[in-house]
Order: C-alpha cells, then structure tokens, then sequence
C-alpha cells in the first residue's frame, strides 16, 4: 500500500465538530437540542452586503484577480484598521485572504523553521498548534490563570517558556474560548518580552471589535511592536460572513510580501466578488453591526445570569467576543463525573444543551484541576437559551 506523508500524523483538526455531528444526531432523532457548541452566528449577513456581493457577480467580478487581494479593499482594510488601532497602515501592509485562519499557517510558514518554538495559549484556538506541529515547529503552550475578571496570562510561564530556540508567540487577546482580555500592563508585558527576545508576534485580533463595553486595543500600536506584529483580522465575527471567508493579515512589507507569493501558491487568489462585498461591509452603514452586537449583549447577559445562578457552575461576564467558559468542577464533582467530556455528553442526552469542553482547546497542561465548559451564544436565541439553560439547571440540581 501507498505510504502517506508522514506529517499528516502531527496535523490536528477542530474537535468542536466533532461535537456538533452529536448534536445534529440527536437532532435527527427528533429531540431539542440548544447549540452552544460552535462559534457560528445565526444572525445573517446584513443585506447592503449581499447587495454588494450579488453586484459585483453580475457586474463579472468573478475571474481572477491580484493575490494579495484587489487594490480597493486593501486600501479600505489599511484605513479601517490603522484607524481603530492608533496605527497609519498602507495598502502594501494589507494582504486578503479566505478568512482568519489561513494567516496563521502562513504566519508561520513565513517566520518559522522545522525544529523551532512557538508559544501559544492554552486552552486557544486549536489551530493554533495544530499548525505548529504540522509544519515541523515545536509548539510551546502558555496557560491562564484564573481571577475574580475571568483570566489572566501566566507570565512568568510564559517568561520561563522562551529559549534561544523560540522564534514567535501567538497572542489572542479577546480570546477564544475564555473571553480573556488582556490589562494594558498584560499586553505592554508580552510586548516587551517579544522585543527583548526579538519574536516575531500573531496578534489573533478576530474579536477586536466583538465587543459591549470598554475599547479594544492592539498590541501593534505599542512602539517598537508594528514593525514584529502581524494583525489576524476577520470579515467572519464583525459583519456575520463567516461562510464568506473573508479576512486578511495585516504585516510588515517584507512579510506581507511573503504572504502574497504563498497566496499565488495556495489559492491564486480570494474570491473576487467577495471582495467587492467587504469592501460594502468597511466602508457602508455600520447600524447592522450595531443591532447584531445589541443582539449578542442580550444573550450574553441572559447566559451569564442564568449559568450563575446553576449551583456549583461560575463565570465572570466578558466584556467580549461570544464565548462564556464557566467552571463546572463543583457540578462534575456532585454528580459523579471525573471527566468533563462524560459530563458533556450526558447534557446532551438528558437537557439537549451542547457544549464543548476544555479538552477542545488544546491539551490539558500539568497542574490543571479545574474543569471548564464552553458555551457559545452567538448560534441561539435569548428564547432558547433561556430555555435550555433552564433544563440544565433542573438536571444539575435535581441529580
């Protein structure tokens, strides 16, 4: 039989859908079931957005264009960005891509040689090591450290973490899957460890304007960190296109360059007629965001309130992104579950409330005691999270 690449061993996936063929079965099955399972938003794409896309394919943008993306929308992108930053981009920063993710395996395929290290969080985004890992990298995990806000970077591991061998470290402030947003002194701490050590910096910014309170900030407009920082930015979170696959990094000239050449490599090209729609979403009425982030704070709020008042299950209430990652070690512990995925599934069958676990996001490092869950409530309505919150609880507590 024909041998396969030998890497396909090292490359990881996102478990969470794993989590969603559950619940759709039980579904099929004709039971409720409340997704809380994955980061999608059942709010649609508003409609001068669509008009835009629809145009521009009747107007025959549906060829080929340039690689790093078409003039227009990276220039909109480069005001857009630098604007909400403090940071003056140019259109030669702004490379587009198909969504966030495919920056960060470019990222990394620019900065990194097989054999060298990574920092990343953990729990984080999956894709995070999986990339590492899959192209040769040795991927190095920081963790967080529970406090009264929610979470904060544990910076002496991430201090004790970094060798001569490291090159970057991945930073997802607003962070997904614990809503961790990171202090001024946090992220002044990461950038001056970047720069001390000469890293290269990811700053995921995917949630950057995801957000109910408070003013996002990124760690490229601290001095001396544009230059070493390249921006993850998403059409997918802020004007609901998720299925669009729209988004681009932001990076110094000498890598965006890169960055281009390994789109002509991939996939040619984004989307055309894509393209002409984010530029609508950039540069058109901002109200849809608005309404959208009104809607998310209501559930954030009616989720928050609800999981808090489960006997023995506690979170902080983020101030962004769509993700609540509440501590459930008391409940497992009271109904007999050693382990959260166990607990998991047992939710599913008994209240039809889908959720993933900690174990989704990375591997479990030494000394984790806790056990979390991660609710998302960007996929269901105030109505339904009301009432499927309400049967876990009545599971929960009746046990």
């Amino acid at each position: 039989m024909q041998q396969l690449a030998h890497r396909l061993e090292r490359l990881g996936t996102e478990t969470a859908f794993s989590v969603a063929q559950a619940a759709a079965g039980w579904k099929a099955k004709g039971n409720a079931v409340y997704p809380f399972h994955l980061g999608d938003i059942n709010i649609p794409t508003a409609p001068h957005i669509v008009e835009a896309m629809n145009r521009a394919i009747v107007d025959g943008y549906t060829g080929y264009c340039p690689g790093p993306g078409i003039p227009q929308l990276r220039e909109a992108l480069a005001e857009d960005i630098g604007a909400r930053r403090g940071v003056e981009f140019s259109p030669d920063n702004v490379v587009v891509m198909t969504g966030g993710k495919p920056v960060i395996t470019k990222f990394l395929q620019a900065v990194m040689n097989p054999g060298q290290e990574v920092l990343y969080p953990n729990p984080g985004f999956p894709i995070y090591e999986s990339q590492i890992e899959y192209l040769g990298g040795t991927a190095v995990p920081y963790r967080y450290l529970p406090t009264s806000q929610g979470f904060a970077i544990d910076l002496d591991q991430v201090r004790a973490s970094i060798t001569p061998n490291t090159v970057a470290i991945i930073y997802n402030d607003l962070q997904n899957p614990i809503s961790a947003e990171s202090t001024a002194a946090e992220r002044e701490a990461i950038a001056q460890l970047a720069q001390e050590h000469d890293l290269w910096v990811l700053s995921d910014e995917a949630y950057f304007e995801t957000r109910y309170e408070g003013v996002s900030n990124s760690i490229a407009s601290l001095p001396g960190m544009a230059e070493r920082t390249v921006i993850l930015y998403t059409f997918s979170k802020k004007f609901a296109m998720t299925g669009s696959r729209l988004g681009c990094a932001v990076a110094p000239i000498e890598i965006a360059k890169i960055l281009s050449t390994l789109n002509t490599n991939d996939e040619s090209c984004t989307t055309h007629y894509v393209q002409w729609a984010g530029i609508e979403a950039l540069r058109g009425t901002q109200e849809p965001v608005q309404q959208m982030l009104d809607i998310l704070r209501g559930r954030r709020d009616a989720a928050c309130e609800l999981v808090n008042d489960i006997s023995g299950m506690h979170v902080a209430v983020p101030q962004s992104t769509f993700y609540l990652f509440p501590d459930v070690t008391e409940v497992m512990e009271r109904m007999g579950y050693t382990a959260v995925g166990d607990f998991a599934s047992a939710a599913l069958y008994e209240t039809g409330v889908s959720f993933c676990t900690r174990e989704h996001f990375g591997r479990r490092q030494p000394g984790e005691e806790r056990q979390y869950i991660r609710l998302a409530y960007s996929g269901i309505d105030v109505a339904d999270i009301h009432d499927g919150l309400g049967r876990l609880r009545k599971w929960i507590e009746t046990a």
